[in-house]
């Protein structure tokens, strides 16, 4: 059976270089191909480069994660700068969307700024027709929706994805795609977001280092945990495991057009 497996979305520099040289070893004897390899900051997207030169199944994204402080305006130009520089090779852009964690522990955070934010990543995104890859949860994937709207954006990835029926129709009605992490193994409400989702448009990822519970309790989050992942969405939509893992690795290579 053909078990070709892409992260579609992991934090590969946040792993300490003994976890990094683990993980790269190892994608081979687990099938997986590539990586898309999103950054935080300007330093990350610098590292993501990097690594990207040492190994072609690394595929970066530039960006900036939205769950922190506004950046200096010296780092937003530092950013677009790089992502102008080396749009070539870049797979898209991102980490990038909105604050909806930092919004609940500090309400007073003004959000206009990091619209703003976003919509400068978004116009770069389509200066060099490159997707984007979006944090967006639960009410925030809707306005975030309305901005790919305004700006005709095509190829948009709204990773591990949260929200309502509302808002995955509207995600969904505008031929954007999603993915789930490990914990659609274990948790019921990413289990219905999946039964919703066609495999055209659901991909899987692990966006590690981030730990999962369940069956991956203490362990280092890697890509073979997508295997499970597969297994699991194969039981909730009824489908033999080989037709889920060619619809996604299809899905993930045709929205990155990822050539080899």
């Amino acid at each position: 059976m053909n078990q070709r497996l892409i992260d579609a979305h992991i934090h590969l520099d946040m792993y300490d270089e003994a976890e990094r040289i683990h993980l790269m070893d190892s994608l081979k004897d687990n099938s997986v191909n590539a990586l898309i390899a999103v950054s935080n900051n300007y330093e990350s997207s610098i590292h993501q480069l990097e690594l990207s030169r040492s190994d072609s199944r690394i595929k970066p994204a530039l960006g900036y994660h939205p769950e922190q402080q506004l950046p200096s305006e010296a780092e937003v130009q530092s950013i677009l700068k790089l992502i102008d520089e080396n749009h070539e090779k870049l797979i898209a852009i991102g980490e990038v969307g909105l604050p909806y964690y930092l919004r609940k522990e500090q309400p007073k955070l003004e959000i206009t700024p990091y619209v703003e934010l976003l919509e400068t990543f978004i116009k770069k995104a389509v200066q060099w027709d490159l997707p984007i890859v979006l944090h967006a949860v639960y009410e925030d994937a809707g306005m975030v929706c309305n901005l790919l709207e305004k700006y005709r954006v095509s190829r948009a990835h709204f990773h591990w994805f949260k929200g309502s029926d509302d808002v995955l129709e509207k995600v969904l009605s505008n031929n954007y795609v999603i993915s789930v992490t490990p914990d659609v193994t274990y948790k019921p409400k990413i289990q219905r977001l999946v039964k919703q989702t066609p495999l055209s448009q659901l991909m899987i990822e692990t966006d590690g280092p981030w730990p999962f519970e369940g069956q991956f309790t203490g362990q280092t989050t890697q890509p073979s945990m997508m295997h499970e992942s597969v297994r699991t969405i194969a039981e909730l939509k009824e489908l033999q495991p080989e037709v889920v893992y060619r619809e996604i690795f299809e899905t993930t290579k045709t929205f990155y057009r990822i050539m080899n």
